[in-house]
């Protein structure tokens, strides 16, 4: 891989990691912190924010949403992970090939890397720091979840901020998304970026396909085949 400036964004639940207990378990005593009763139904996770999973969640279970909600919720969500380090490194795992990927990458003249993800800051910063990922990710200029804007509106900021934190540019051509949904593969192309998709979450390859991601791989467990996916789709 000749020597650009590239940045690789990855996504973290799914792609990355599977904390899906952790989640479930701390979505349960946020909601009941929240709303003063019991989680009965969790909407989807995948390829979706954290306000989206909240508010849908909201809905399938009764309660009429106002303006304090997602704040409140927010603020729950963060305790009950950061009450669950433990779980985390007990019940998470990374996936096949992640850490591998990382590694190799940091060693590519030119790539940062950082994260683009719809959980709020402090829970993803806990889910790859609690399983071992963050020292090869440059966590300050990740995109993450704070009720405002769309993951393709993070993905841009993304850029930004990584060009601020590096003295360097990273154009649309020259950023690799890493993720696992057919909604991930859209905020990409609406960001105008490329995206090496993985069917490591509910997405199927074929259907990671038909959303018409550049590559698509069945795991990150071919380390070779993820560094020279990253080199393709930047050569600009």
């Amino acid at each position: 891989m000749s020597t650009l400036n590239r940045l690789v964004l990855w996504n973290i639940d799914h792609t990355l990691v599977d904390v899906g207990r952790v989640t479930r378990d701390a979505y349960a005593e946020a909601f009941q912190r929240t709303i003063g009763r019991p989680l009965v139904r969790l909407a989807p996770t995948p390829g979706r924010t954290e306000s989206e999973i909240i508010f849908e969640t909201l809905a399938f279970n009764d309660v009429v949403t106002t303006d304090d909600h997602l704040p409140a919720f927010f603020d729950a969500l963060a305790e009950a992970f950061a009450s669950r380090r433990d779980d985390l490194r007990a019940h998470g795992r990374v996936l096949a090939g992640a850490g591998e990927a990382v590694e190799a990458l940091a060693h590519v003249p030119g790539v940062v890397q950082s994260v683009l993800t719809g959980s709020i800051q402090p829970n993803a910063m806990l889910k790859v720091r609690e399983l071992g990922l963050a020292d090869r990710l440059d966590l300050g200029a990740g995109g993450y979840e704070n009720g405002v804007y769309s993951k393709a509106a993070l993905l841009e900021l993304a850029r930004t901020r990584a060009g601020e934190r590096h003295g360097a540019a990273y154009p649309d051509a020259a950023t690799v998304y890493v993720a696992d949904s057919p909604r991930d593969v859209q905020a990409a192309h609406i960001a105008r970026s490329p995206i090496i998709a993985v069917a490591t979450g509910s997405a199927t390859e074929a259907e990671l396909r038909a959303a018409g991601a550049e590559v698509v791989l069945g795991t990150l467990a071919d380390t070779d085949a993820v560094v020279a996916a990253v080199a393709d789709l930047t050569r600009i």
